[in-house]
C-alpha cells in the first residue's frame, strides 16, 4: 500500500500527461455543466420560491424528487435522446464530451434549483411585506433576492459542482469512457481500479478530493467575509 501511494504521489509530482489530460477534461465537462445548471437552476429555484400558482407544492415536491434522480437513469434517457434513432440523434453528440455535459446538466439543474428555492424562500418570507409596500412585483423580486442571497447561493453552486464531478454512471453511458476523448476522473478511477492500476486511481482521487475541498474552503471564506462585511 505504501508503494502504491508513493507511485501515486510520483505521478502527481511529475505531472503525468495521462493525469493532466483526464483532469483537464473533467474540469471542462463539469464546469460547463455547472454553468448551464447555474443559468437555469438559479432563476428557476428563485421563481418557485416567490411564485404563487396552483400546483406550486407539487412542483416543489417533483423538484426535490429530481434531486435524487439516479445517474444511470439520466444516462439511459440522454442516451436514448442522443442515439441515432432518438430526437437529437442527427447532431451526432453521443459518445462525446458534449453528451457528457448534457447528462451532467440534467443532474445539476434540479439540485441547484431546489437548494436555491429553499434559500430564496427564506429571504422572501422576510422581505415580502416590504416589497409589497414599495410596489415591487414578483419578477423584480426574483432578481433582487438572487442578488441579495448571492453569497448563500454559493452553497447551491458548490452542491451542483460536487454532483457533476462525482458522477460516474451517466457519463460512462453517454460518453463511453473513451481513452483520450471522454475519460474523466470518476470513470478513469473505476476503470483503472478494475485493471489494478491503483497508483493512477489514487492520484486521480487525490486531485478530485483536493478540488472539492479547495472550492468548499473558498466558499466558506467568502460567506464568512460577506457576513463580516454585510452582517
Amino acid at each position: 500500500m505504501t508503494a502504491t501511494l508513493l507511485d501515486a504521489l510520483a505521478l502527481l509530482g511529475s505531472f503525468d500527461h495521462r493525469l493532466l489530460e483526464i483532469v483537464g477534461l473533467s474540469l471542462r465537462v463539469s464546469l460547463s455543466a455547472l454553468l448551464i445548471g447555474t443559468l437555469l437552476g438559479l432563476p428557476l429555484g428563485a421563481w418557485l420560491a416567490v411564485a404563487d400558482f396552483p400546483g406550486r407544492g407539487a412542483c416543489n415536491v417533483a423538484l426535490n424528487a429530481l434531486m435524487g434522480l439516479p445517474s444511470v437513469v439520466v444516462g439511459v434517457l440522454v442516451y436514448l435522446a442522443l442515439s441515432r434513432s432518438g430526437p437529437l440523434g442527427g447532431y451526432g453528440l453521443l459518445f462525446s464530451p458534449a453528451a457528457m455535459i448534457v447528462a451532467q446538466s440534467v443532474l445539476v439543474v434540479p439540485l441547484i434549483a431546489a437548494v436555491t428555492r429553499q434559500i430564496v424562500e427564506d429571504a422572501w418570507r422576510e422581505y415580502a411585506p416590504e416589497f409589497s409596500v414599495i410596489g415591487i412585483g414578483r419578477p423584480q423580486a426574483v432578481r433582487l433576492l438572487l442578488a441579495d442571497c448571492r453569497f448563500s447561493l454559493s452553497v447551491a453552486t458548490l452542491a451542483g459542482l460536487g454532483r457533476a464531478m462525482s458522477e460516474v454512471g451517466a457519463v460512462m453511458i453517454v460518453g463511453g469512457n473513451i481513452d483520450g476523448y471522454t475519460r474523466v476522473m470518476t470513470t478513469a478511477i473505476a476503470l483503472e481500479t478494475s485493471k489494478g492500476d491503483l497508483a493512477l486511481s489514487i492520484a486521480l482521487g487525490i486531485v478530485l478530493m483536493s478540488i472539492i475541498l479547495t472550492l468548499n474552503v473558498v466558499a466558506y471564506g467568502l460567506r464568512c467575509w460577506a457576513a463580516r462585511r454585510y452582517g
